[in-house]
């Protein structure tokens, strides 16, 4: 079933999240975003933009979870287009989202 179809700026999605109201976070790689899409509807609800585009995956963490880190990348980028995009490959931390993630599942090895 097609939950949501991303729209030309959002590129392509590449890493996601659920957070503790059961909405997907989505990583857009090449759109420089995160979006909140809420299944039951298949709307985007929410667009947090971030300073490089290649972003590639997100999660919650922090002491009760109400942190976002969002990862991006910097592989294959020559020099130039590293110059252009000088947060390519690092961690960003998201607060004040007004939602939480939940704990993950651990498995038995």
């Amino acid at each position: 079933k097609l939950l949501y179809h991303l729209e030309k700026e959002e590129q392509m999605p590449d890493g996601m999240c659920i957070d503790a109201e059961g909405k997907l976070w989505v990583a857009c790689i090449d759109g420089g975003r995160v979006i909140r899409v809420d299944p039951e509807t298949g709307k985007r609800i929410q667009t947090v933009r971030l300073p490089t585009p290649r972003i590639t995956s997100c999660c919650f963490g922090g002491k009760d979870y109400s942190e976002m880190y969002v990862t991006s990348a910097y592989d294959g980028l020559d020099k130039s287009t590293l110059a252009r995009e000088p947060h390519a490959g690092e961690i960003f931390k998201i607060t004040g989202l007004g939602v939480k993630g939940i704990p993950q599942n651990f498995y038995a090895a």
